[in-house]
């Protein structure tokens, strides 16, 4: 490929992460303020949409996975995908009925399940293996940005012209995702080298399930525990931060806890820069450790105080502990399947699992509030991150370990089937 051809791949790369990091969440914590204030609906119901649309892109992350890793119209899936995600929210202006609010937010959930593996996909299809850590890293640098930017947006808009401004705003977002997909030259994408197979394989390698893939490699099984509970212990830190401004000043608990989000979404740029530059000389394992040793840490910081802009002021750690995490979470992934042609399939499958260990964070948080109190809840989460960085701490480099033991393990079942 020639450079230009390159610089074009690469700026519209930049931009599908800026735009789409609207789309892939959907309406996300907006969508319970518009059902609220606008359709008056009670928390109870809105809890069961939310929970419904999280349902159904957790039980399709895998499945998702596998399709990125057959299909070669990767670009058109990511096209496609955020067209549905905004289709199924811009239509919620027009109706406040609860089973089509809920069925449209389960096609939200599962169209936007495509967009990690797919986006990961096209990356590795046009980078390979090589220079896969510096593309991720500014992936994610760019992702980060273009959640702070909708924050900000988001914010702007709702205040002058009320909750359905995000709408239009991720009409606009979805968009210019699809402009910058299309950008991305087809025949720049190496299909076999996007699914981790080797640029010179010589056979076809069949697509197991995203569970067998974990289940049979051992290290990418711990990297998965280890995932589960880091999100276990994180999800809900956020939300029991909220709950605390809103007892101190409810007047400013909202704009404080927008601030947090975007703030943190700004810490995190750096951090995913870091890991492009640095992650294939250091190393995955000293910057993963340092993410997940930053939650525990969090959790006991927030018990030491009640005051308001502490409680941000902690929250700004979020920003390195997650934004480590988001950026080497591929490249491992990728590390434990370089090879095997199960790198999607296997990325869709990890993030079902970590994404159980969120949906459930805020269920025993909540629990652990109402029968101790929020000292305890943060402390309690702080326990569960401390089990995971030990865990983490038993896991191999696997820079240095994915073209040998730990690729036996998967080699050696797929021999089998």
């Amino acid at each position: 490929m020639d450079a230009a051809g390159l610089r074009r791949n690469n700026l519209s790369l930049d931009g599908l992460n800026f735009f789409l990091a609207d789309v892939r969440d959907g309406l996300g914590p907006y969508l319970a303020i518009y059902l609220l204030a606008v359709h008056h609906w009670d928390p109870a119901s809105i809890g069961v949409v939310m929970t419904v649309a999280a349902i159904a892109g957790l039980i399709t992350q895998a499945p998702a996975g596998a399709w990125i890793d057959r299909t070669r119209s990767k670009r058109a899936v990511v096209a496609v995908a955020a067209l549905l995600v905004t289709l199924s929210c811009i239509v919620l202006p027009w109706t406040s009925s609860f089973t089509f609010v809920a069925l449209t937010q389960a096609i939200s959930g599962v169209a936007a399940s495509v967009f990690a593996p797919a986006i990961a996909a096209i990356s590795l299809g046009i980078t390979g293996p090589r220079a896969f850590t510096r593309r991720t890293g500014r992936n994610e640098t760019f992702n980060h940005a273009g959640n702070a930017c909708a924050a900000l947006l988001a914010g702007g808009f709702s205040w002058l012209f009320g909750p359905v401004a995000v709408f239009y705003l991720m009409g606009a977002m979805a968009l210019g995702s699809v402009i910058a997909v299309s950008c991305v030259s087809a025949k720049a994408i190496d299909h076999d080298v996007a699914r981790g197979l080797e640029a010179d394989h010589d056979h076809h390698v069949a697509q197991p399930s995203g569970l067998s893939v974990v289940l049979h490699n051992k290290t990418l099984l711990l990297f998965a525990i280890c995932c589960a509970l880091f999100h276990l212990a994180n999800a809900a830190m956020l939300p029991l931060v909220s709950q605390k401004l809103a007892q101190v000043n409810l007047h400013m608990a909202t704009p404080l806890t927008s601030a947090c989000i975007v703030a943190a979404q700004l810490v995190m740029v750096p951090m995913a820069l870091l890991v492009g530059a640095k992650a294939d000389a250091w190393g995955r394992k000293p910057l993963l450790l340092a993410g997940f040793l930053i939650l525990p840490i969090r959790g006991v910081l927030y018990v030491l105080s009640n005051d308001p802009y502490w409680l941000v002021a902690v929250q700004l750690l979020d920003g390195i502990g997650a934004g480590l995490f988001g950026a080497l979470f591929p490249l491992v992934v990728k590390d434990l399947t370089q090879g095997t042609g199960r790198f999607n399939v296997s990325l869709g499958a990890l993030s079902m699992i970590f994404g159980l260990g969120a949906a459930l964070s805020n269920s025993l948080a909540g629990f652990v509030v109402q029968a101790a109190g929020y000292s305890t809840a943060f402390l309690t989460l702080a326990g569960i991150a401390a089990v995971a960085f030990i865990l983490l701490l038993t896991m191999p480099e696997t820079l240095k370990t994915h073209d040998n033991e730990t690729r036996k393990p998967l080699n050696a079942a797929l021999a089998e089937t």
